[in-house]
């Protein structure tokens, strides 16, 4: 039997970005992708949000990205768009740029981590124990792993053989989206009316003074909303070629599709990110209408906050229970962006008194105040993970500063690039002393003026110290005193040296193929409720 630490099941983004993040950390990690090969049929969703493109950035792919989208300010929400080109952030923007090409780029960059990807097979079903899981695949072969990783999407096999429950709403309407050809010139961009939205444009287009600009040729992505709800079957050209003719009057001589999909408003989220060493993340954990572009996002997202936890646990340094956070911290997160969806569908209706409350909606997102809120909120940029009272960093993503070092200017996100965690001294050198986690975390000495500023909050109060997590998150801040750095240091990044060493002696051997050879005995309890303390600077706003 073959075996891996880590098996992710599904090759979408999720899963390749969880893979990356493993491999970064020098974990043996596999993903089982159905697909042949990482081509996509049709170019699916689009685009990155600005906290999105901050992680990619972390990790020094995001030029990746960039170079092959294009920047426009396209957030929006009850049909008021959100710019956000005054934030405090180096990315103040979304990108234009197809699923199919965010997953070439990020198997790339996969595969230069040198991930094995077992393509054209599923996981048909697992069986776990207290050392590990078995993984049974579609062509009869098995894989031992210590952990799962269900990436596959939203009617996640591996979701529905932990019994992990789906709660939440069933879809109240669909639409269908195709990539196709057209016989006839039709009526481009978007069409709103008493049936729902819908619109008509060529996959290539170009962003120009902010606008989109369609090519003169090339395949035709339609959206339209079915006047009933839809079955849950495939759709197929006909299906297509009635709704266009209930909403156009014609179907403008549809042929040749190259893919057509039906998605609805359907919301559900999964009781629980974790069953002992079964874990889920991105569709297989959520799910809910498309409105706000936000799905992959969270996803990719759930990805960086689990991938170093579980490496951590992996490789013997932290307790088993840290992976309890990877739940109460991503679960809130994708809690409120259904709730968003759901806002933005309930807005989409077009009777008369809708329409009298998306006025007003409208008239106070022009302000200002609620404008930073609530773009934060739908960009990603207010971010902020519970872990006790005190300074606003503490929770919330790390600027991208522009630092003075000894060895010369640095940004922050560069301190990142290796997934590993960063305890940034912004005071005088010598000052901390992390000795016995010298191993795992990076003690890095800089200097830094100018304004600490987060997205919706403002100005903040500037911190003498700052201990980042891989994900970029901030798990401590200091105030020229080193309360509390330990706590922080043992929670989120495992016990001492010479206890950790006590730690990983005193657990049971594997068979699992990993790099390393101890199992996950010998536990610590895990200070999880409220995992960092710290001295506080301010109030938080």
């Amino acid at each position: 039997m073959t075996g891996h630490a880590v098996v992710i099941a599904g090759g979408g983004p999720t899963g390749l970005m969880l893979a990356g993040e493993l491999a970064l950390a020098g974990i043996d990690v596999a993903i089982v992708e159905r697909r042949a090969s990482q081509d996509l049929a049709g170019s699916r969703a689009g685009g990155l949000h600005s906290r999105t493109i901050e992680v990619l950035d972390q990790r020094g792919i995001a030029d990746r990205f960039l170079s092959a989208g294009q920047v426009a300010q396209v957030g929006q929400f009850s049909g008021v768009r959100l710019d956000i080109s005054d934030f405090p952030t180096r990315h103040p923007y979304s990108l234009g740029l197809w699923q199919n090409h965010i997953e070439r780029i990020l198997a790339g960059w996969v595969g230069e981590l040198a991930v094995p990807i077992y393509r054209g097979r599923e996981v048909t079903g697992f069986a776990q124990d207290d050392t590990g899981v078995d993984v049974e695949l579609s062509d009869g072969q098995s894989l031992r792993a210590e952990y799962l990783a269900g990436c596959d999407g939203g009617r996640s096999l591996v979701r529905k053989a932990a019994g992990i429950e789906f709660p939440g709403w069933d879809p109240t309407t669909s639409s269908l989206i195709a990539e196709v050809e057209l016989a006839e010139q039709p009526e481009w961009g978007i069409r709103q009316d008493a049936v729902g939205i819908h619109g008509l444009g060529r996959v290539e287009y170009e962003i120009r003074d902010g606008e989109v600009v369609y090519a003169d040729s090339g395949p035709v992505r339609v959206m339209v909303t079915e006047r009933h709800l839809g079955p849950a079957t495939e759709p197929t050209l006909r299906d297509l070629s009635e709704a266009l003719i209930a909403v156009y009057g014609t179907d403008y001589g549809i042929h040749s599709p190259t893919w057509i999909s039906r998605f609805t408003d359907m919301t559900r989220q999964a009781a629980a990110y974790r069953d002992r060493r079964v874990l889920l993340a991105g569709d297989a954990a959520h799910v809910h209408s498309p409105d706000g572009a936000q799905g992959l996002q969270i996803g990719v997202q759930d990805a960086v906050n689990l991938g170093w936890k579980l490496a951590q646990v992996v490789n013997r340094t932290s307790p088993e229970s840290l992976l309890d956070t990877y739940h109460a911290e991503r679960h809130p997160v994708a809690a409120r962006v259904l709730r968003t969806t759901m806002a933005h569908v309930a807005l989409r209706r077009p009777d008369e008194r809708t329409e009298a409350l998306r006025d007003t909606i409208a008239e106070f997102l022009r302000a200002d105040e609620p404008r930073r809120r609530f773009a934060a909120m739908m960009f990603g940029l207010d971010i902020h993970y519970d872990l006790g009272e005190g300074h606003p960093l503490l929770g919330r993503r790390m600027p991208d500063l522009d630092l003075v070092t000894a060895n010369g200017p640095l940004r922050a996100f560069t301190l990142l690039h290796d997934g590993r965690p960063v305890l940034l001294n912004l005071d005088e050198p010598g000052g901390l002393d992390i000795t016995p986690w010298a191993d795992r975390v990076q003690l890095i000495d800089a200097k830094y003026v100018g304004t600490w500023e987060l997205p919706a909050l403002g100005a903040v109060t500037a911190p003498t110290a700052v201990l980042i997590r891989p994900d970029g998150y901030v798990a401590w801040v200091g105030d020229r005193t080193n309360l509390g750095l330990h706590d922080a240091l043992t929670t989120w990044f495992g016990p001492p040296t010479a206890v950790a060493h006590s730690v990983r002696s005193s657990a049971k051997p594997t068979d699992s193929n990993r790099r390393g050879s101890c199992s996950a005995g010998g536990r610590m309890e895990h200070r999880s409720e409220r995992p960092a303390h710290h001295v506080g600077m301010s109030e938080r706003r």
